[in-house]
């Protein structure tokens, strides 16, 4: 299994979209577990493929919220009989509704939060680890986790959706982050 390394802010990865995932099954799972395993240790709760250098349409959650069930494929399910989960492909709609404003971080942005407008309601279309396909319906906490890793996926970054006022707040130490993570890419180049 792989051992990953979360990008930060300043690798170009992050703002690049990723490539549909092609091909499913082992090689699929074990990449998804990977990515579980970087995710957990960093204290997450989602974590996407370009988060650890991967251009893949690829992320991982576990999220549990009992307070407000998702709907699979239809079918009310509790969050401990489907976290974590893997979603390939995934496209997520946000239905018409009133955005809530909370305080969101990202792995790929140690130290930094924001306050982020959302609805707290998606459908996210996607392929399992096997490439079957499913529709889920959530809302809450794994509504916002899932319309983040999309973003990622997309090339899209919270700070781009923070609030405006929040985004002059972190300006100074996203600028910081980004100098930095530059810094230690040349210079992983040089050595290279």
């Amino acid at each position: 299994m792989a051992d990953f390394t979360i990008r930060t802010y300043g690798d170009p990865v992050l703002r690049t979209p990723g490539e549909p995932v092609r091909e499913f099954g082992p090689a699929l799972r074990s990449l998804g577990d990977a990515m579980l395993v970087a995710m957990r240790k960093a204290k997450g709760i989602g974590l996407a493929a370009p988060q650890v250098g991967l251009g893949l349409q690829l992320f991982v959650a576990d999220v549990h919220d009992e307070e407000l069930p998702p709907l699979l494929d239809g079918r009310p399910v509790a969050a401990d009989a489907i976290m974590p989960m893997l979603f390939a492909n995934a496209e997520v709609t946000v239905p018409a509704g009133e955005a809530e404003v909370y305080t969101e971080g990202c792995l790929s942005f140690p130290g930094i939060t924001g306050d982020v407008p959302r609805v707290e309601r998606a459908v996210v279309r996607f392929r399992d680890v096997d490439g079957a396909p499913h529709t889920l319906e959530c809302a809450g906490l794994l509504a916002r986790c899932v319309q983040h890793e999309h973003d990622h996926c997309q090339g899209v970054l919270f700070i781009d959706r923070m609030t405006r006022a929040h985004q002059l707040l972190a300006a100074t130490k996203v600028k910081k982050l980004q100098r930095e993570t530059k810094a230690e890419l040349k210079a992983a180049r040089k050595k290279g």
